[in-house]
């Protein structure tokens, strides 16, 4: 399989419906210094994709080049490490939307961002995996 490392515009949730659906209907999980919000969807309309949402606060930083430089971090640390949900995404056709919400008060170095977006994603891929095999 080829792995998708980059990170197009159709990988990005933008629209005011897909954040609010994302946040009501969601489910979440702190992983240090994230705040993962995930909302796993089968939509046959729509190609399979891993859709992403970076938060950081204005309330935790204030000038705008930390928070740029935050979600630079964070964006790159995501495009390498998605690719486990990529390969769970297109085994069971289904999409999943991500937010991650920065909730540290101090940036940490792109190793430690890395590793916790590594941890973020198999999280994820933990969760789903124990929710498909719940019989319904």
């Amino acid at each position: 399989m080829m792995t998708k490392e980059g990170f197009p515009k159709y990988e990005r949730i933008c629209k005011e419906n897909d954040i609010a659906l994302l946040f009501d209907k969601g489910k979440g999980v702190s992983v240090y210094p994230f705040r993962v919000v995930y909302l796993f969807r089968r939509d046959d309309s729509r190609p399979v994709t891993v859709r992403l949402l970076v938060s950081v606060s204005k309330k935790r930083f204030h000038h705008a080049f930390k928070r740029n430089r935050v979600k630079r971090l964070m964006r790159e640390a995501w495009r390498r490490n998605k690719g486990p949900l990529y390969e769970i995404c297109e085994k069971d056709n289904i999409s999943v939307d991500v937010a991650l919400v920065y909730t540290a008060t101090v940036i940490h170095s792109y190793d430690e961002m890395l590793a916790k977006t590594k941890k973020a994603v198999q999280e994820i891929v933990k969760r789903y995996e124990k929710h498909s095999q719940t019989p319904r």
